[in-house]
């Protein structure tokens, strides 16, 4: 659930206005503006705030703790007049103009956030009102208004339509609908990495299997948020099912699922970042537990959440709060404890880097008898220790890997 992307390629993109490929990277350990008191986090903002804290509030939320007020406060405030949402507004008295860059995922998150801790239906109606005028085409959505369908954003999107109460199938434009994207960027199962959804087409409109665009667009095909829990188990969760016709949402979060499963037979995905070969992608392989969770493959996201208690923790403290929250949303979706996530209090960890919660009485007995630690560095980080800072965060800061895998 996830930014990957650089703050060189978000500018890029915010001056031609679509949603150009990038690699991944944190964002600046030295912010150029001042943190606001209600943001969670200590990195440079500027294009991730509304992101990393719609994640943290979701996080929290599902982990039963009240967030500050002053935290909510904040990403309600962040929202424009027309119901949009850009990365991040270090100004909000000033009215959002035509020279800020709105995006899809900023504003899906925040509807997502905004609707789960509740008291903000105009907000998230607003939102979404704003999200459906700038669908595509072909149904889906891409990271700016007007650019290019991409499977990530599309998961967001559906994401916030569900939270809105909406139904997926019935937002269209041009006759089409999501799930009409999702099932067209589904490969076939008789195809390498059969079952796996593409990112996009690339030029030439051929589908290139990508792991984080699958653990997506299982998720918009079961018509999923960021927060779920795990699915009934389907008769065959570990098989791709070939159709004659246009595979169905069921059958597309199916394929995904088995792609997924068989791709984290070593605990992890790999990241396909340059210079990364072999490389563990933490934030990727937190979204295919949620992914393989949610459509009832439980037992198959055991062994890459397994993997994740003993490896995640570093990636974590150096990620920040969006990758807590995305490791808790995967404990969530597995019915899994976050306050001992292989030793560490994951919603502790979460916690400290914002504002101070209001008390709840799950966080309160956790404490008493918990130490949350920070301790026992996996065997990845030591061969790993020099791309963590730029294998990045689920779906936007993960979602934003915008390359097509080989």
């Amino acid at each position: 659930m996830n930014v990957r992307r650089s703050a060189a390629v978000l500018a890029a993109t915010a001056v031609i206005g679509a949603a150009t490929p990038a690699v991944a990277a944190t964002p600046s350990p030295s912010p150029s503006v001042a943190i606001p008191s209600g943001l969670y986090g200590s990195t440079d903002p500027t294009y991730d705030g509304v992101w990393r804290q719609s994640l943290a509030l979701l996080a929290q939320h599902t982990a039963d703790v009240k967030p500050a007020a002053k935290a909510v406060d904040w990403l309600a405030g962040q929202q424009c007049a027309s119901g949009a949402f850009a990365a991040f507004r270090a100004d909000t008295a000033r009215p959002c103009d035509a020279k800020l860059v709105v995006d899809t995922n900023s504003t899906a998150a925040a509807a997502q956030a905004l609707a789960a801790l509740g008291g903000h239906a105009t907000a998230v109606d607003k939102a979404v009102t704003w999200l459906k005028s700038v669908q595509n085409t072909d149904g889906g959505w891409g990271f700016n208004p007007g650019g290019a369908s991409d499977t990530n954003s599309t998961s967001v999107v559906v994401g916030a339509l569900v939270a809105a109460g909406e139904k997926p199938a019935e937002v269209t434009r041009g006759g089409k609908s999501p799930y009409d994207l999702l099932a067209k960027w589904s490969l076939p199962c008789g195809e390498d990495d059969g079952g796996a959804l593409a990112y996009q087409p690339d030029k030439k409109g051929k589908l290139a299997a990508n792991a984080d665009a699958t653990a997506a667009g299982v998720l918009a095909a079961l018509g999923k948020g960021f927060v779920t829990t795990a699915g009934q188990a389907p008769k065959d969760s570990h098989a791709c099912a070939d159709s004659d016709q246009q595979p169905t949402p069921q059958q597309v979060a199916g394929n995904g699922a088995a792609y997924l499963a068989e791709a984290t037979q070593d605990g992890f995905l790999k990241s396909v970042l340059p210079g990364a070969k072999n490389q563990p992608d933490f934030g990727n392989t937190a979204d295919a537990v949620v992914a393989l969770a949610a459509q009832g493959s439980a037992s198959a996201a055991r062994k890459p959440y397994a993997w994740l208690e003993k490896n995640a923790t570093p990636w974590a403290t150096q990620s920040g709060p969006a990758a807590y929250a995305q490791l808790i949303l995967a404990a969530h979706a597995l019915g899994s404890d976050p306050h001992d996530f292989g030793g560490t209090d994951l919603v502790k960890q979460l916690d400290a880097s914002g504002p101070a919660p209001e008390e709840s009485a799950k966080t309160t007995a956790k404490d008493s008898d918990k130490k949350g630690s920070d301790d026992g560095f996996g065997t990845w980080w030591a061969v790993g220790v020099f791309f963590v800072a730029s294998i990045g965060i689920g779906f936007l800061l993960s979602s934003r890997n915008r390359k097509q895998q080989p």
